[in-house]
C-alpha cells in the first residue's frame, strides 16, 4: 500500500503519504481562503519528502466534512480525480473523526468552526462517535457536558468545555486511521450539512 491522505474541510490544508507501516511524508499549510491554492503544493511537498511519484500510489483518503463549502470541495474533488485518473482505491473519512483518533480523550465532542457563530461537531465515546456529525450553537454543545477539543472549542472557550487536543485535522491522523482499518468510510461526497454561503441569484419573474 502506498497511501495519499488529504483534508481541506479547515483553514488547516494537510497531505501525507503512508506506506502502510509509517508516515513517509507530510506537508500542511494554513489558509481560510485558499485551500485551491494550497493543496496541490502541499500533495507535492508531501510525495517528495515520502519519495515517490503520485503513479506509485494505490490509495487516496480524504476527510469529507463538514466544512464549508469551498474549502471542503476542493479536497474531494482532488481525492475524486486523483483516485479516477490513477485507478486508486478511495477511502471517505469524516473529518472529525480524524481529530477524535488524534486524542487520547475517550469520551469527548469534537467541534470545528463552522463560522456563522455555529460549530460543526460529533460526539465520541470509547473513541467511536455515537453522535453527530451536526452543526449547532456553541451553547447548544456546552449543554452536553462533555470535554470539547478542535479548532470550535478554541474560538468558544468561554462556552465550550475545552480539553487538550488537536485543533485540526491531520493528513497524518488520516492515514493512520485508515491503514489500520479503522475508519468509518464514507462515500468520496462533501459532508456539507447545510447549503452553502454563496447562491446563484434567482432572476426576477416578470409579471
Amino acid at each position: 500500500m502506498l497511501l495519499l491522505a488529504l483534508d481541506t474541510a479547515t483553514p488547516a490544508i494537510t497531505a501525507a503519504v503512508h506506506d502502510g507501516s509509517r508516515v513517509l511524508g507530510e506537508a500542511t499549510a494554513h489558509g481560510a481562503m485558499a485551500h485551491g491554492e494550497l493543496l496541490a503544493s502541499q500533495i507535492r511537498a508531501a510525495l517528495e519528502q515520502a519519495g515517490v511519484g503520485a503513479g506509485e500510489l494505490t490509495d487516496v483518503a480524504v476527510g469529507v466534512g463538514p466544512g464549508p463549502y469551498t474549502g471542503l470541495r476542493v479536497g474531494v474533488v482532488t481525492a475524486l480525480t486523483l483516485a479516477q485518473t490513477l485507478d486508486l482505491i478511495p477511502h471517505g473519512v469524516c473529518t472529525l473523526d480524524i481529530l477524535a483518533a488524534d486524542t487520547d480523550q475517550a469520551d469527548v465532542i469534537v467541534a470545528t468552526d463552522a463560522r456563522r457563530k455555529e460549530v460543526y461537531w460529533a460526539r465520541y465515546a470509547g473513541g467511536v462517535r455515537v453522535d453527530g456529525p451536526a452543526v449547532d450553537k456553541p451553547a447548544t454543545v456546552a449543554e452536553l457536558g462533555l470535554p470539547v477539543i478542535g479548532r470550535g472549542a478554541e474560538i468558544y472557550a468561554d462556552v465550550l468545555m475545552r480539553a487538550p487536543g488537536p485543533l485540526d485535522p491531520s493528513a497524518a491522523a488520516l492515514a493512520r486511521l485508515v491503514v489500520a482499518e479503522r475508519a468509518a468510510e464514507l462515500p468520496l461526497e462533501p459532508l456539507y450539512l447545510r447549503r452553502p454561503d454563496a447562491t446563484v441569484p434567482v432572476a426576477a419573474t416578470r409579471t
